[in-house]
């Protein structure tokens, strides 16, 4: 493998699954669609950041860190599940989230709370500073803190993708499927970095489509590309990424980051009824909504087979209740 030789722990459920979605395929009429289930990937109910950290606490330990730090928005998919391998590997946890602290605690807020992570608020103080502001008073009392960037989109965290993407190959092999375009959403840019990278390394010939939750197109872009090219260094793999070498659609921000819409609401409903499958509110609902809006406008072939790959978050469901049942 790829990433063989780079210091790994063991705490996601792998493989994930891999299911087709029959039910949504005969009701669109095509693509044939699939879905990759890395929502069960086992840590604190699952979710990408998962394969991330194994390689993140892996490089703590190595660092003999005893606190990890990252940062997130309130209902942080990412700071869930760092809490919960920091308590897994019996490291302390403080997650630095963006805003104040809401009335009620909520959806992954909760789950923090019983992981007891160190919770500190940012106010509107820039997310990277307030974490190394924290860093620097864990070492001022003698402690060794790891600062998880934002999402774990870092080389190391990539690294998680890349071996993510030599485990679908072999999947698909033997499923004897070939999967034209592979479709989940984009943010912090370490997911679709690491699939594009093991994607070129291993010489798989579909699209790769983020379908970008936070930023423009343009600015998601330079950073895959950045961050595609140090992943493959950090690897040992003699690969260069530009902007132009990923697809990204930005038509589907809405009313920005975390702010549910109808396109949200109507691709939660929809999964859920006609599959039993549950998206969340800010990151895979909104990237499966475009991928419907993007077959329902024939963006899509019929004769294709697409992949959804499910980046988890559905605790983020229990924190949204009035915007989702519309009261």
């Amino acid at each position: 493998m790829l990433t063989d030789h780079l210091p790994r722990v063991t705490i996601a459920h792998l493989p994930t699954p891999l299911e087709p979605l029959p039910r949504i395929t005969s009701r669109l009429g095509g693509p044939e669609l699939w879905v990759k289930r890395d929502d069960q990937t086992g840590l604190a109910t699952g979710g990408n950041k998962t394969r991330k950290l194994e390689f993140l606490v892996a490089d703590a330990l190595r660092h003999e860190a005893d606190t990890l730090i990252t940062c997130g928005a309130e209902q942080s998919n990412h700071a869930r599940q760092t809490a919960a391998a920091a308590a897994k590997f019996g490291l302390d946890r403080i997650l630095v989230l963006r805003g104040r602290r809401p009335v009620e605690v909520t959806g992954n807020l909760l789950l923090d709370n019983l992981l007891a992570a160190d919770v500190v608020w940012a106010d509107d103080e820039p997310l990277d500073k307030r974490m190394e502001e924290v860093a620097e008073q864990v070492r001022e009392e003698d402690g060794h803190p790891y600062v998880v960037p934002y999402g774990g989109s870092n080389p190391v965290g990539a690294g998680g993708y890349v071996a993510a993407m030599e485990e679908l190959i072999d999947q698909a092999e033997s499923h004897d499927l070939t999967f034209d375009r592979i479709v989940l959403a984009s943010s912090s840019g370490g997911t679709q970095a690491g699939l594009t990278v093991g994607a070129r390394a291993l010489g798989y010939q579909g699209r790769i489509l983020g379908i970008s939750v936070e930023p423009g197109g343009a600015s998601l872009r330079e950073t895959l590309a950045e961050l595609a090219t140090a992943t493959a260094n950090h690897l040992g793999l003699e690969l260069a990424f530009e902007p132009v070498d990923f697809a990204v659609n930005d038509d589907y921000l809405g009313g920005g980051y975390g702010v549910v819409g109808d396109l949200e609401r109507d691709a939660i409903r929809t999964l859920a009824r006609i599959e039993g499958l549950l998206v969340d509110p800010v990151y895979t609902g909104r990237a499966f909504g475009g991928l419907l809006d993007m077959i329902r406008r024939g963006e899509f072939r019929s004769d294709e087979t697409v992949l959804f790959w499910h980046t988890g978050g559905t605790t983020g469901l229990f924190g949204t209740q009035q915007e989702l049942l519309g009261t």
